[in-house]
């Protein structure tokens, strides 16, 4: 079976299914499913902190003036 072959055979299935094919396909290009599960693990543990209060949040606007002060710019 050719890539030609597989492409008509999957342009023929619903929208849907084809959907999920082409998410679970561009997933598995994802060559660091580590990476991205050790990144979900701090994002979950952070927005946890935060919705328990705490983690203190700074609005965008001042984090950066703050930043831009301390690095003289």
């Amino acid at each position: 079976m050719t890539i030609r072959d597989i492409e008509a055979e999957v342009l023929k299935l619903p929208r849907h299914v084809r959907a999920r094919l082409a998410e679970l396909l561009f997933n598995s290009l994802d060559e660091d499913v580590e990476l991205d599960e050790a990144w979900e693990t701090v994002a979950e543990e952070r927005y946890a902190k935060y919705r328990s209060g705490q983690e203190q949040v700074h609005p965008v606007a001042q984090a950066l003036a703050r930043l831009r002060a301390e690095l003289g710019k």
